[in-house]
């Protein structure tokens, strides 16, 4: 039974043989032949090739350096200044992985080289090119390109050096042209030549470092807002907003007294006849009295003109001359009063130096007067909106409110609220109302005939 067994597995156990394919193509050959071998050979040998031999192949000078100098001689010491030198003359670090790493030496050691534009001319030609640029005369392309190069120099030396601020660029007002400094020539003109000439003048934008208001960005908070002020601050930060209370105060009471208080309250019938009264008023109404007196008429036939005509009644010729002699008398009398006038304004000489001086005061006062509205105007908010810049409530804390330590203190006012307001107030943004409630436009829906089917009316 046993060997009957070992012949059966002898039988079904499978035979490993290698198989067969077909290495006619080279994609075939790559896919069924092992030649990881030879790839780590090759790649060790190029590594080799790069880096040099190998260590077991190098021989021990290659390998060891001999002491010649020995321990005992003292190891000079650099200076500061020395090992900066040292380091200016070694090549710069970032440059390492450019230099030449590889020991393969180059496959083709002559190299064809393209010659040059100058090499490759004709001696004699280069001689008589040579001989003519001497002589001055010149193509226009080499005229054109000396002007350049004189430009791009010029430039060069005016260029600052690296980290020289010692000129003020905004300040040059002087042209690099000095034809160009003259009254009688346009802005425009000027741009044009040195644009042509490639020169650029420079120009501070109008918009560039202006600030929109001079109030400062962050204004530093009252003393009495303090968790823990002092009771001089505190008193004097509540000794203002009654005040500014009271102001308030006192303006609402003057809108009411001139406003709802100046007009009586009456009944609407009394109000509705007092109107048809007033609106009445000229109107040929009949009254009690007058209604069976009879009316006047006038019973004269004859007609009586307002304004009688007036007789043409020529002026004589007496007449004339005595209205020529009048007026040649007031003319006259006229100059004669002017004169007088220049006599008298001479000896009003003080007193017309008098009131010059006086005007002169008056205006300066004014001129000072509107400086310093100027000036106040310059911390008010600007006109930005319809809606006008409300400056937020002063923050404050009662006596009994104040605990001293900034642990059990509570929070008072809104920091974001504090720079929304200071935004509005240095004229970055435009003053805004909170809009809670929009009214929106009301839509009239009506439905189409076309659209309709016949049977709405139905279901109601």
């Amino acid at each position: 039974m046993k060997q009957f067994t070992d012949v059966f597995d002898t039988m079904v156990a499978p035979v490993c043989q290698k198989r067969k394919v077909s290495k006619k193509t080279k994609k075939a050959w790559r896919k069924h032949i092992d030649i990881k071998d030879v790839d780590a050979y090759l790649d060790n040998a190029r590594l080799e090739e790069r880096l040099g031999p190998p260590l077991a192949e190098k021989g021990d000078d290659e390998l060891f350096a001999i002491d010649i100098k020995g321990t005992n001689e003292s190891v000079a010491i650099l200076s500061k200044r020395e090992r900066r030198l040292n380091l200016l003359n070694k090549p710069p670090t970032c440059f390492a992985i450019l230099r030449e790493r590889s020991m393969v030496p180059d496959p083709i050691s002559k190299r064809n080289r393209v010659r040059t534009i100058e090499e490759r001319k004709n001696p004699i030609t280069r001689r008589l090119e040579a001989k003519r640029k001497l002589s001055g005369q010149l193509k226009l392309k080499e005229k054109i390109a000396k002007v350049n190069r004189a430009h791009a120099e010029a430039k060069r030396a005016k260029k600052p050096k690296r980290d020289d601020f010692n000129t003020d660029v905004w300040k040059e007002k002087s042209l690099p042209v000095p034809e160009l400094n003259n009254e009688w020539i346009r802005s425009d003109t000027v741009r044009h030549t040195l644009t042509n000439l490639g020169m650029t003048q420079k120009k501070v934008p109008t918009t560039l470092h202006k600030k929109t208001s001079v109030l400062p960005a962050v204004e530093a908070p009252h003393p009495g807002t303090s968790y823990n002020p002092s009771y001089a601050d505190h008193q004097k930060l509540l000794r203002e907003i009654a005040e500014s209370e009271l102001k308030l105060m006192k303006e609402e009471a003057h809108l009411e007294r001139v406003t709802s208080k100046m007009f009586k309250k009456i009944p609407g019938e009394d109000r509705d006849k007092a109107r048809f009264e007033e609106l009445s008023q000229g109107l040929p109404f009949q009254t009690e009295g007058t209604a069976n007196e009879p009316e006047s008429e006038d019973d004269d036939p004859t007609v009586k003109s307002v304004n009688p005509p007036v007789k043409n009644a020529k002026k004589t010729l007496v007449k004339r001359r005595k209205l020529k002699e009048q007026k040649e008398l007031a003319h006259k009398r006229a100059q004669e009063k002017i004169e007088k006038r220049k006599v008298a304004d001479i000896y009003k000489l003080n007193q017309l130096k008098k009131q010059l001086t006086f005007k002169e005061k008056k205006e300066e006062a004014m001129r000072k007067k509107r400086d310093i509205i100027k000036e106040k105007k310059t911390l008010e908010p600007k006109t930005l909106s319809k809606i006008k810049f409300e400056p937020e409530d002063q923050v404050f804390q009662l006596g009994t409110e104040l605990t001293g330590v900034l642990r059990t203190s509570k929070p008072t006012g809104s920091l974001l609220k504090d720079r929304f307001k200071s935004l509005q107030q240095r004229n970055i943004l435009a003053p805004t109302a909170q809009v809670l409630k929009r009214n929106k436009a009301k839509v009239k829906l009506f439905e189409k005939a076309s659209h309709k089917m016949g049977w709405e009316g139905t279901f109601k």
